[in-house]
Order: structure tokens, then C-alpha cells, then sequence
């Protein structure tokens, strides 16, 4: 797997996640659900150019949604926690220069 399809987004918008990015160098990440702590560090590493020191993943079920008089299930995701070396920041909001 690249890279690129092991890590699907960064989780930003949470105050939990703002909390952690904050205080203990930790970032938030939605992760292909057959990706591996070895592979998210990899991946982490390769993409944001840093040193990952740790990595923390949990699966989150589906929630029941409606749809019209009945219900469907959203699919299940996985969530990685990925502490940071002391010094290494990642900045998801700073400009590219094309």
C-alpha cells in the first residue's frame, strides 16, 4: 500500500484532537482499516518528513443512520494517534508553492 491510501485524512476539527496536537505533540489520523502501526508510521514518516515516536490505533463502529423508513450502517473506520518527536510539528494549513 502507498502512502498516500493508508492515510485518508487528518482529523483537525475535534477539540480532543486540537487538545492533543497542542499539549503532547500527538495528530489524528483516519486510516485504511487493514493498515498496520508499522505501516501508518511509515507512511507518516514518508509523507510530513518527520520522526514518529509512537502510534496509538483504535476501529470505530458504524453508526445506525436513516435512510427513508429504514436504516443502513455506516461503514466501521479506524483511527491512529501518532505521537511526534519533541520538536517535530506537522502544519496541515500552510500554503504550497506550486
Amino acid at each position: 500500500m502507498s502512502p498516500e491510501s493508508i492515510i485518508r485524512r487528518p482529523i483537525v476539527l475535534t477539540e480532543k484532537a486540537n487538545r492533543l496536537r497542542e499539549k503532547t505533540n500527538q495528530y489524528a489520523f483516519e486510516v485504511a482499516r487493514a493498515a498496520t502501526k508499522t505501516s501508518i508510521k511509515e507512511a507518516v514518516q514518508k509523507l510530513f518528513n518527520v520522526k514518529v515516536e509512537s502510534v496509538n490505533t483504535m476501529v470505530y463502529r458504524g453508526k445506525d443512520r436513516r435512510m427513508g423508513r429504514g436504516y443502513a450502517k455506516m461503514q466501521n473506520w479506524k483511527k491512529a494517534v501518532v505521537t511526534l518527536k519533541e520538536g517535530d510539528s506537522i502544519d496541515f494549513f500552510a500554503e504550497t508553492e506550486s
